[in-house]
């Protein structure tokens, strides 16, 4: 079974290849087939997407408070809690309807804002919501 935190539920989706470095890269590729046929249980720390991520030292994110909040504030736009287990399909499903408010808050601070605006499900939610 696959661990993700809240905020890569939403973010995950608008992955394009692109990211810090090829090993982190590959890693999310796996993640996101994995993530299509099984279920993924919800966690409030590292999961396996930070497992491969150059910000992490000693399990923790270099803005792992940061990051918490952000966490918490998608399972709570998502309608879900730590330790829920559930499918991809679910969170796509629900897309849509949060992502004008996570946009708002999160998308255009974000350093990954040119990175995930190159795909077209961001694109169709961002005219969706507009």
């Amino acid at each position: 079974m696959i661990c993700l935190r809240g905020h890569h539920l939403i973010c995950l989706n608008f992955f394009n290849g692109e990211g810090y470095n090829r090993e982190f890269i590959e890693n999310l590729k796996e993640i996101l087939l994995r993530a299509r046929k099984e279920p993924v249980e919800l966690v409030e720390s590292a999961d396996d997407v930070c497992g491969k991520c150059p910000f992490l030292k000693d399990g923790i994110c270099k803005d792992e408070e940061e990051i918490r909040e952000m966490d918490k504030i998608a399972l709570d736009l998502l309608k879900r809690k730590v330790g829920d287990i559930v499918y991809w399909s679910e969170i796509s499903n629900i897309l849509p309807e949060i992502f004008s408010l996570w946009y708002k808050q999160y998308c255009i601070p974000c350093g990954y804002l040119e990175i995930c605006s190159k795909t077209f499900l961001f694109n169709s939610l961002l005219r969706l919501s507009s």
